[in-house]
């Protein structure tokens, strides 16, 4: 296929340039520098064999959502990314689309800071990528999640909050894609969070008053199904010269809430995952009993 020689090149050498430390590996002994292909394998959600594939010029060509995936892994800049998605025979980044690309730096934070919960999510409130401590406390995300959609349908994580406090969230919600829509309005990625939602009672009432809401620092308590009640403090953060924001979710130190945290980090989601599969609990029958905190599947 055309340009697949050139798209195994690329991923061969974008890869051995990357250190383990980088991505939140140990390095350890080893005889090159860079990633194994079994370590890009796991992080980019993809079969060791397809990496194989794919640096020995012997697959079809990688879709989108894998080729995105590759680059957030690889920690490719902006032209890099491009470079990607051109060689693997995919249209390159729009002028006017939405960014999608995670600096390295943010990259970073999300490995460093282990003790707090972050997420990284597009100007339309796709989320890109999370760390451990994000799936611990929520549980694994479903593919292709969109906070907005999520929130209107009923499919986002159960918080246990005031009346008060949701309507502000859904009107600063609505607000960020009205301004996304304002910048981008050729980013099909960006129309189509309108377009889902388009006949949503609640969602269409607050988009016809098109007012201009901001995020608020605030307290958010999850249930999780191990530890109970968890407590977080929420923010949203932007990053500088991009759409993109940071959600983060921390726990006052030396509080109970810290210490429940910290055990849903040790726990881990594997064993939440168990938990569920143990009991008979789909993510919707776990969100009918109130126990589990669980991604809806059908989101």
């Amino acid at each position: 296929m055309k340009n697949n020689g050139e798209l195994a090149g690329l991923l061969r050498a974008w890869r051995n340039r990357l250190s383990p430390a980088a991505v939140g590996l140990p390095g350890g002994s080893r005889r090159t520098a860079g990633l194994r292909r079994e370590e890009l394998a796991m992080l980019a959600g993809l079969s060791v064999d397809y990496v194989v594939r794919l640096e020995q010029g012997r697959s079809a060509r990688p879709s989108e959502q894998v080729a995105a995936s590759l680059a957030r892994v690889l920690q490719l800049s902006e032209t890099e990314r491009d470079q990607l998605f051109i060689a693997a025979g995919l249209p390159a980044s729009l002028p006017d689309a939405a960014s999608t690309l995670i600096p390295a730096s943010v990259q970073r934070l999300l490995i460093r800071l282990a003790d707090a919960a972050l997420a990284v999510y597009s100007a339309s409130w796709d989320l890109l990528t999370s760390n451990a401590a994000w799936t611990a406390l929520l549980g694994p995300a479903p593919q292709s999640y969109n906070l907005i959609v999520a929130q209107f349908t009923g499919a986002a994580p159960p918080v246990i909050t005031t009346a008060e406090h949701t309507e502000r969230f859904e009107r600063a919600l609505v607000s960020d894609l009205r301004v996304a829509l304002l910048r981008h309005p050729n980013d099909p990625a960006v129309r189509s969070v309108r377009e889902r939602l388009r006949g949503n009672a609640r969602f269409d009432l607050l988009w016809d008053e098109a007012t201009l809401t901001q995020h608020h620092s605030e307290a958010k308590t999850f249930m999780h199904p191990l530890i109970g009640a968890i407590t977080v403090d929420c923010d949203v953060l932007t990053i500088a010269g991009t759409d993109l924001r940071i959600v983060t979710y921390t726990a006052a130190p030396d509080t109970e809430d810290a210490s429940r945290f910290a055990l849903a980090r040790a726990i881990g989601a594997q064993d939440v995952s168990e938990w569920n599969r143990e009991n008979g609990q789909s993510g919707s029958d776990a969100h009918a009993a109130g126990a589990p905190n669980h991604w809806s599947p059908s989101s």
